[in-house]
């Protein structure tokens, strides 16, 4: 039987990559999207394959993920061996609506798959690092699958909880990945941080010491196209990074260096910035929109430690990060001038 793999957030900044990694790897993808979703990247894949005239197809279906019995529908229709949930919002108004859609959504897609008649190998959830949270800067021992999780955003939170109503979804053949920062072509949110780089102005909130990981999105897809491929039915649960530790000035002296750019470095104070987040919250009170800088994104802006350990990831998945900071900084800003958002 041919396998075929049904991915959520397909439209998305990851999803476009898993898709085209799962494609690349033979299987037939069926991508999960919104009616309102923009499928321009991923309709000249599509455009790609079919020129090849290969038999792997791409497929798009819109999802209900509100209701199990439609989504009960969609899978058995679709007979899948494999799915990957890589579907959620990174930002939204408040608890309530964070936990309706990484969590609640998360639990009916697997309570769904698990009473089909699909022949379902492996469903592989896309988490965060998030939902285990930042650690004191001076601890020396990095995050690791163990590590007590003490999330300090809605965000986060709503992530532990996805993945604890899944642990508890009886059978399902459950792979959870815990990607640090993601950055690489098609990314929105570091991208504006790559756009005031740009600009010649480096700004950071506060003075204090940070250490951070950062992922680039390719080397995340191999880890989850080989957590895919996991045959037991055991839960697997794996950070990924690429494996370095970098101080907060790393991502800006590399964008230096790629771009040759003059930049000027400047720290803005902590009270500031909080007195800005809070009022910018205030003003999208009655907005369905969030502003980029609020009192949510700040404490994981301002955490002080995000290394984590990429160890069981290593061993179990033989994952091996191909791409540095540098290297996949270099990759990503050429794609971002070839496509002129740069």
């Amino acid at each position: 039987m041919k396998e075929r793999v049904f991915i959520t957030g397909a439209s998305g900044f990851i999803g476009y990559h898993l898709v085209e990694a799962a494609l690349n790897a033979g299987m037939e993808v069926h991508a999960a999207v919104r009616p309102t979703s923009d499928l321009t990247f991923l309709k000249k894949l599509q455009a790609v394959w079919t020129k090849k005239g290969s038999e792997t197809k791409l497929v798009f279906v819109n999802t209900d993920f509100s209701s199990k019995e439609a989504l009960k529908i969609l899978l058995e229709e679709g007979k899948y061996t494999h799915i990957i949930h890589a579907a959620g919002v990174t930002k939204a108004k408040g608890a309530a609506a964070y936990n309706l859609v990484n969590a609640d959504y998360s639990r009916n897609l697997a309570q769904a798959a698990m009473s089909s008649d699909i022949p379902l190998q492996r469903f592989v959830f896309l988490s965060s690092l998030a939902a285990i949270g930042p650690l004191a800067y001076a601890e020396e021992q990095p995050i690791t699958e163990n590590t007590l999780a003490i999330p300090v955003t809605e965000y986060g939170k709503s992530k532990l909880l996805a993945e604890h109503y899944l642990e508890q979804v009886s059978g399902l053949p459950l792979s959870i990945i815990r990607p640090t920062a993601v950055y690489g072509p098609g990314e929105k949110d570091l991208f504006v941080l790559f756009k005031t780089l740009n600009s010649g102005l480096d700004a950071y909130i506060g003075k204090g010491p940070q250490r951070l990981s950062f992922v680039y999105v390719k080397d995340l897809v191999d880890a989850t196209m080989a957590a895919l491929a996991e045959n037991h039915r055991e839960v697997t649960v794996y950070n990924i990074s690429d494996g370095n530790a970098y101080d907060r000035y790393a991502l800006a002296d590399r964008f230096r260096e790629i771009s040759g750019k003059q930049i000027f470095r400047t720290h803005l104070p902590m009270m500031l910035v909080k007195m800005m987040a809070g009022m910018l919250d205030a003003l999208y009170t009655f907005s369905s929109a969030t502003p980029l800088l609020n009192r949510e994104k700040l404490k994981e802006l301002t955490a002080p430690n995000w290394i984590c350990s990429i160890d069981a990831a290593r061993n179990n998945l033989q994952y091996k990060p191909q791409y540095d900071l540098r290297q996949g900084l270099t990759e990503t800003l050429s794609w971002y001038k070839e496509n002129k958002w740069l």
